[in-house]
């Protein structure tokens, strides 16, 4: 879903010499591209244990594809471990890692490439522990069909369920569901439709319209590529003539879209816009636009490693050269002129998996990767959580790691988009830490919408407010522990600065929460919320030309970031009261640090909830040393530095 073509790194503009060679180079990689056609990418999954690796292996070894001396290797490795050579330890052709083969349990993907006279096929065994969830979904993102395997003894169990609904979201076609360990079972005819009736019922729920559930055993064989003798009941395909005839991905209604992934510039004579084409063919002399600046111009040439096109088919990787040069940026999009247009929007709604032991918040600051563009955004709330067990949908806060559901995303600018459903290259995004830089989540476009809200430009700015109060805008922003002295210190400011003739607003934790922020609570999310709108608030403050004063714990460093890149660049000032805890909790006059110790409130910031010190404030006070009137004279000749006059 969030890979960079391979192909592409070869594309390159061509000279015209060469002819001969040229069109041999074009008639071969039309070949291959017929051949590639026939490719199925599959994806094994399902819960721990459910013999994932097991089936794979003793279907490769069924089909002669296994070479003699890696079998050699297998049978004595499997006797090391107390299988017998005639039942060997059939996972062993695909656990690669030191920890897979000393746990017995696939903990990463393995990918494995092989060839029948009728198509070839490439698999991605993932792993069946809750924690490697995100490692499933990688896998299928890629992936034209699925394999979930169910333990006959076990039936489904929630990590199947979840699998099946991540299969679901990311549009993966064709899902074979596996009554594995049927010899555990004796073949059970009954045992197996109970779990075919579950099966169908979830596959239901969850919207997986071509779904096959096959009774299989991967130890002995039965039904994996022959048919198995002790079930002569059973009289579908086996899995490998499933496999054999089941369809690669459909073609996506979308029309031409090509995301720049760079811009070829080789020489101060060629510039080109490399990119793979999605949805539909790009032709010589078409006239495209580019998004989201809505530029226009006409296709010059289309480029590739094997020489210029007439046509590019969706799939292929290219540089594509224009009549005229534009300003276009990797991420941005190409797309027909004479097509709709995609939406341009900063509003979406998405499915989400979660892969993060850090949760999902409404408020927090992620990088969205879109494409090949990076863009600031945040979830504005979450519409629901999916209950793996009942499939049913409920209210959620947050979302823990592995949790898979729906919630709204706000962007900080617009980009062009498509739903999932639409298009999987270009309606899939990932969630990135802006500070670790790991990826925490991944999510698929279900909703956009249009961009129709427009910042109005008035004709009294915010320099004129500025000019008519004598001073510029300004943001003193007082973090530490309840107790440290914010509100006792800005209130000292505040009369200080008025008395000198300087415009303020002094904006309180617990003044604010009587009425912007009445409907927040204290949990982690609702103080990332409060924040935000403090910092939104401020922000309008500024434009009147005030000088701002907030006086608010808020604990956290990336929430206070948010605030600063809200407004420009000098108008943030911190000031850090880093009072230590103890004189903090000394000072303690509501009894709020003993309430909280005694476990009558939660989330209290220094008790049952972590503060994260800035890093680099503008200014650092330990009022336990310093008295407010010191204080309050620290920050004056610090405003005094950016030309206040007080």
């Amino acid at each position: 879903m969030f890979h960079v073509s391979q192909e592409l790194l070869r594309t390159r503009p061509q000279s015209s010499g060469l002819a001969g060679e040229s069109a041999r180079r074009r008639e071969h990689g039309q070949l291959e591209r017929a051949e590639s056609s026939q490719i199925l990418r599959f994806l094994t999954c399902g819960s721990v244990d459910d013999g994932k690796s097991t089936l794979i292996g003793r279907m490769l070894k069924d089909l002669d594809l296994v070479p003699e001396d890696t079998w050699e290797n297998v049978l004595a490795e499997s006797e090391r471990r107390n299988f017998s050579r005639d039942k060997p330890d059939y996972s062993l052709l695909l656990d690669g890692l030191l920890i897979e083969r000393e746990q017995g349990i696939t903990v990463d993907i393995a990918w494995r490439y092989f060839t029948t006279s009728k198509r070839k096929f490439i698999v991605a065994d993932c792993p069946g522990h809750e924690h490697y969830t995100r490692n499933m979904v990688t896998g299928a993102s890629h992936c034209d069909a699925a394999l979930v395997l169910v333990d006959a003894r076990k039936g489904i169990l929630p990590q199947t369920r979840r699998h099946l609904a991540v299969v679901a979201m990311m549009r993966v076609r064709s899902v074979l569901v596996l009554v594995n360990k049927m010899d555990l079972v004796n073949w059970d005819r009954f045992r197996f439709n109970k779990i075919r009736l579950d099966v169908i019922e979830c596959a239901s729920q969850l919207g997986l319209a071509e779904t096959t559930v096959v009774p299989v055993s991967g130890v002995d064989g039965g039904n994996v590529v022959r048919a198995a003798p002790d079930a002569p009941w059973y009289k579908g395909h086996t899995v490998w003539q499933a496999l054999e005839t089941l369809p690669v991905r459909r073609h996506q209604g979308v029309p031409f879209r090509l995301v720049a992934q760079w811009i070829n510039r080789p020489n101060q004579d060629f510039r080109g816009i490399a990119g793979q084409i999605v949805g539909a063919t790009l032709k010589v002399g078409d006239t495209i636009r580019v998004l989201p600046s809505n530029a226009h111009a006409q296709v010059q040439r289309i480029c590739t490693f094997d020489g210029d096109l007439q046509y590019a088919r969706p799939g292929q990787a290219v540089t594509v050269v224009l009549d005229q040069e534009l300003d276009v940026a990797r991420g941005d999009w190409l797309v027909k002129a004479a097509d709709l247009a995609p939406p341009v929007t900063n509003l979406l709604e998405a499915n989400v998996v979660w892969m993060s032991e850090t949760p999902l918040l409404p408020g927090r600051r992620y990088d969205l990767q879109i494409g090949c563009a990076t863009v600031p955004g945040s979830v504005r709330r979450l519409i629901h959580r999916l209950d793996v067990s009942s499939l049913k949908t409920h209210e959620a806060t947050h979302l823990d790691c592995n949790d898979v559901g729906r919630c709204e995303i706000v962007l900080e600018r617009p980009i062009p988009m498509d739903s999932y459903a639409d298009s999987i290259e270009t309606g899939g995004l990932i969630f990135v830490d802006r500070s670790t830089f790991r990826t925490e989540g991944a999510g698929m476009a279900t909703a956009l919408a249009g961009r129709d809200v427009v910042w109005h430009e008035s004709a009294v700015d915010r320099k004129i407010r500025a000019a008519i109060k004598g001073h510029p805008p300004q943001v003193v922003w007082f973090t530490g522990l309840s107790g440290a002295g914010k509100s006792t210190i800005a209130n000292a400011l505040e009369t200080h600065l008025n008395a000198v003739g300087i415009h303020t607003m002094l904006l309180d934790g617990d003044n604010v929460r009587h009425g912007l922020s009445r409907d927040l609570g204290f949990s982690e999310a609702d103080r990332m919320e409060n924040i935000r709108r403090i910092g939104e608030t401020a922000k309008l403050m500024l434009d009147a030309g005030l000088l701002v004063i907030t006086a608010f714990i808020s604990p956290f460093r990336n929430e206070r970031q948010l605030v600063r890149e809200l407004v420009r660049e000098d108008e943030f000032l911190e000031v850090f009261l880093e009072t230590p805890l103890a004189v903090c909790e000394a000072r303690d006059s509501k009894g709020l640090y003993k309430r909280a110790r005694m476990g009558q409130i939660p989330n209290f910031t220094g008790v049952s909830q972590p503060y994260e010190p800035p890093l680099r404030p503008e200014l650092r006070i330990d009022t336990s040393a310093t008295t407010v009137a010191e204080s309050v004279q620290a920050i004056l000749a610090a405003l005094k530095a950016k030309g206040f006059h007080v």
